[in-house]
């Protein structure tokens, strides 16, 4: 299936089973991707996680609800996935800025979430520097984190700013950001902020090892300060590249980042000519 037919689908199939128990992992599985692929590409295109727009989408629905019947706030609750009113209640007023309640005592106006309409707009011209280059599996040394898709975007952040890589004696610098699900088919992947693995120097405690399998890999390069740069290559490569790829199609459940020694620019990882590149395991058609 095609890269914009999946999403498109994807979509379709999210507004067809709104009321229902729905997950990224079974929207995915409709589309025949994986998790690990999908959760990537819709957000970077979309601008929403699947959790997010089915939540946004609930709430926008039963607001509507609440104003044109007189369907209890208990009945509304149920209908879209609540267990309780309380958590309704507090789910409903952070989207609406109301209480639900107050919409229907002073009908007040609540606020609309329209379904998502993917529009391609083609742009000539444009360039995106990457290589297919094949490499053989090499092993890492890192700290492992199980993370779930549906907060992956948050969760990775905040295990790079728990760790803070120091480069002291023992403790790893960062040269990678790896996403690991050799499934691809989970609703969880393992993270890992990792090193180089040398056979030579001892393992600390709390370290993991894992060998990254060999494999063909897309590797697009990206020069800029950190996260804004990594940030607009990642979404031109799902965005732009994915949409356009007709030889090669995803090849296994990793993907990796790697990052330069801060220390070689003035500014780090802020520095405007900071070094960092994604790999996506490839395989032809």
């Amino acid at each position: 299936m095609e890269w914009i037919t999946a999403i498109t689908e994807a979509i379709d199939y999210m507004e067809n089973h709104m009321l229902e128990e729905i997950t990224l992992h079974d929207v995915a599985a409709h589309v025949n991707l994986s998790p690990f692929y999908f959760h990537r590409g819709f957000l970077m295109l979309c601008g929403y996680s699947v959790t997010e727009y089915i939540r946004s989408r609930r709430l926008s629905l039963a607001g509507e609800e609440l104003i044109t019947s007189d369907i209890s706030v208990l009945a509304l609750a149920l209908k879209y996935g609540y267990d309780s009113p309380d958590s309704f209640t507090k789910a409903f007023s952070r989207f609406h800025g109301y209480t639900p309640s107050a919409v229907r005592r002073n009908r007040t106006m609540v606020r609309a979430f329209a379904p998502l309409q993917l529009t391609i707009s083609l742009k000539g011209g444009q360039k995106m520097d990457y290589r297919i280059t094949k490499k053989e599996a090499f092993t890492v040394l890192g700290v492992s984190r199980e993370i779930r898709y549906e907060n992956a975007e948050r969760d990775v952040s905040a295990f790079w700013q728990e760790y803070a890589p120091s480069g002291a004696e023992g403790h790893i610098s960062g040269m990678f950001g790896i996403n690991i699900d050799p499934q691809m088919g989970q609703e969880k992947f393992e993270y890992l902020i990792a090193d180089l693995y040398h056979p030579a120097v001892d393992i600390a405690e709390g370290l993991t090892v894992r060998t990254i399998p060999a494999f063909t890999w897309a590797v697009f390069p990206c020069r800029g300060a950190l996260p804004k740069a990594l940030e607009g290559v990642d979404k031109k490569i799902f965005s732009e590249w994915l949409p356009a790829l007709k030889d090669y199609e995803f090849a296994g459940g990793y993907c990796v980042e790697m990052y330069d020694n801060p220390n070689n620019y003035p500014k780090g990882v802020f520095d405007d000519n900071y070094y960092t590149e994604i790999w996506i395991p490839v395989k032809k058609k």
